[in-house]
């Protein structure tokens, strides 16, 4: 059968050739790892990176002292430091470590598959957890694997006490801003220290990764452990064609529209440009990622690629006595429902999805419309959210009234002229204030709720339910064609990856190195705006080694979740700290590329001649077992 499986996949030319995957700890391929890398990854190493490895804060960590000191970025911690008013933090004392409220970590201590026990259904699924948490103590979670073909236990150990150990100034672990997200060589310490506590000491932590004393070496095979967020690799031909040609354009042209707006409004004072800074970040940040998948899947090779091997996989399908033509035509299914639904997609994302985009306002009322309080209440500034309404209400003029009551809501007023009645009319700009029946912008949400209402249940009739169903199929039928020779898609749930340190040439043609090092900090013009270095950088800026590695990338296959991942030697020593990935990646949410897709790394040589020669933090390097270098 193993035999069989293997042929299938060489028949089918199945894209594992690369660094792909986002593997199971307990379903590894050590063998394409052997054959590749000549170096055997054993059980102990797996189970070693695991039982160090932590999910903590929407991302991922890992102990790097046997008391319970975790590395991760700076970003997972900023909750945190934003709690103290301060830019940077340093505790020289434990007893300075300070407590994040509602921050948590947890470590997968154990794994079993329990599909037997879920499909004969002996049990349901909530009381195999309930029994497995009453019987260990531990957070039980069974993951759903391969689209139900496969039901993995989890068990968790859950700290609920962290503290903050260390951590660097935004301008530091973010060198570059919004305008190099996405980007790479990068020159950002994107790292922070904190500290798991049992009983108000520090947790003991056996299993912790050994800092690596040389660091990362360029060609290493390395490996990154955490836990990427969902993936659409299962996704077919037909919905690619439908997110490069409907989805992705109209995304991008709402977003550049607000980010135009914004930019505009930010020259009006320094007030404008604070107020419009973190939803220009934010637009900005999204703008970048959606016009990243749509490069991937505008790559005619990527595109071939799919194309080809879904040909191969439906098939194989076919020709599957167990499966047959009738399975297969679930391709055709999911192709006939985005043809159907195309021409509705641009009223959805006005009305539905994305409506009003920008506006808090908006998004206040259509939650007390919807039964939900908003989570936070933001200030509001009035002139910006009359920018953006008036820029929603140009959106809404070319849907027209067959799509919604365009001329009730504009009632004879330009689109900026409606725009400054709603929000002036409306006491929901006020912090906590209600909006009644009768307040302006509560009636407007109301009219478009009607319309909004039928499209969404549009699209859960002919995409939303066949998506899901489709995929679920799909995935089914690659488990019962490949069975663990495949990994399944990326669900939040714990994994680890493999490549090797590696530059690249990206799309302009130019060549990128396997590194970046220090001296990328300080040949910036003039050191301002989202290049600006804290002021103690540019005082020890002799002092330090400026060749050393600051930032690096790998081919490893990475996930959103996998921001603070460790990443792994063959020695199993932590040689850097996983923090983002390149423009070039972003398509890897839809199809896995290692010729020009990085993740990229904070390296921990570039770490450790922060912690020494910048922030003095002897004690920390001497829990690390770094040796100071002078």
């Amino acid at each position: 059968m193993r035999f069989q499986r293997l042929a299938l996949l060489c028949a089918l030319s199945f894209p594992l050739i690369a660094d792909e995957g986002m593997w199971l700890f307990n379903n590894f391929p050590k063998e394409t790892v052997k054959q590749k890398y000549a170096f055997e990854v054993t059980d102990p190493f797996l189970d070693d990176l695991r039982l160090a490895t932590v999910r903590i804060g929407g991302g991922s960590g890992s102990f790097v002292s046997a008391s319970g000191l975790i590395a991760t970025t700076r970003r997972l911690a900023a909750n945190c430091i934003a709690t103290l008013s301060k830019d940077s933090f340093y505790a020289p004392s434990q007893g300075g470590e300070t407590h994040c409220p509602g921050m948590e970590a947890s470590v997968l201590v154990a794994l079993e598959d329990v599909t037997k026990q879920v499909k004969d259904a002996a049990k349901p699924v909530a009381a195999i957890e309930k029994d497995c948490a009453q019987k260990t103590g531990n957070i039980c979670a069974i993951a759903k694997l391969y689209a139900g073909e496969r039901y993995d236990l989890y068990q968790y150990h859950r700290y609920t006490d962290v503290r903050l150990v260390f951590a660097p100034e935004l301008g530091i672990a973010f060198f570059g801003g919004d305008a190099d997200n996405f980007t790479y060589p990068r020159y950002d310490l994107d790292v922070a220290f904190l500290r798991a506590y049992e009983g108000g000491k520090p947790a003991a932590t056996p299993h912790h990764l050994k800092w690596s004393p040389e660091g990362v070496k360029e060609n290493e095979p390395v490996f990154v452990a955490g836990s990427p967020g969902t993936t659409s690799r299962l996704a077919s031909q037909a919905q690619f064609n439908f997110y490069r040609t409907v989805q992705l354009p109209i995304e991008l042209t709402r977003l550049m529209a607000r980010i135009e707006i914004l930019r505009t409004y930010s020259a009006r004072s320094d007030d404008a440009r604070r107020s419009a800074q973190g939803a220009l970040s934010a637009f900005s940040s999204a703008y970048k990622s959606s016009a990243g998948k749509l490069l991937g899947l505008k790559d005619d090779r990527l595109m071939l690629r799919k194309q080809q091997f879904e040909k191969r996989l439906r098939r194989a399908v076919e020709n599957d006595p167990k499966l047959g033509a009738a399975a297969a035509k679930v391709w055709d299914d999911v192709a006939a429902a985005y043809r159907l639904w195309s021409p509705n997609e641009k009223a959805f994302q006005v009305l539905e999805k994305e409506a009003a985009l920008g506006s808090e306002l908006f998004r206040r009322a259509r939650l007390g419309l919807r039964g939900s309080a908003p989570e936070s209440s933001p200030p509001v500034d009035e002139g910006m959210e009359i920018a953006l309404l008036a820029q929603y209400f140009e959106e809404l003029k070319t849907l027209g009234d067959k799509e919604a009551p365009v001329k009730a809501i504009l009632a004879g007023k330009t689109p900026a002229q409606a725009a400054d009645a709603l929000v002036k009319g409306t006491a929901l700009r006020q912090r906590g204030g209600a909006g009644g029946q009768d307040d302006a912008m509560v009636r407007f949400a109301q009219l478009l709720e009607e319309p909004a209402k039928k499209l969404r249940k549009r699209h859960e009739d002919v995409i939303q339910s066949l998506e899901t169903s489709a995929l679920e199929k799909i995935a089914q039928y690659r488990f019962k064609l490949f069975g663990a020779a495949d990994y399944p898609d990326a669900t939040g749930t714990p994994r680890v990856e493999f490549g090797i340190v590696k530059g690249y040439t990206d799309r302009a043609g130019v060549a990128a190195p396997y590194a970046s090092t220090f001296s990328g900090l300080y040949y910036r013009k003039n050191n301002q705006g989202p290049y600006q270095v804290p002021q103690r950088w540019v005082d020890l800026k002799d002092a330090l080694n400026q060749v050393i590695a600051l930032d690096f990338v790998s081919t490893c296959d990475i996930g959103g979740g996998d921001y603070g991942s460790p990443m792994v030697n063959r020695a199993g020593e932590l040689v850097g700290v996983t923090f983002d990935g390149n423009l070039e990646s972003l398509p890897d949410n839809f199809l896995y590329t290692d010729e020009q897709a990085r993740a990229v790394h904070v390296a921990t040589q570039g770490i450790a001649e922060a912690l020494e020669k910048v922030y003095k933090a002897s004690r920390l390097l001497q829990e690390l077992g770094v040796s100071p270098k002078g």
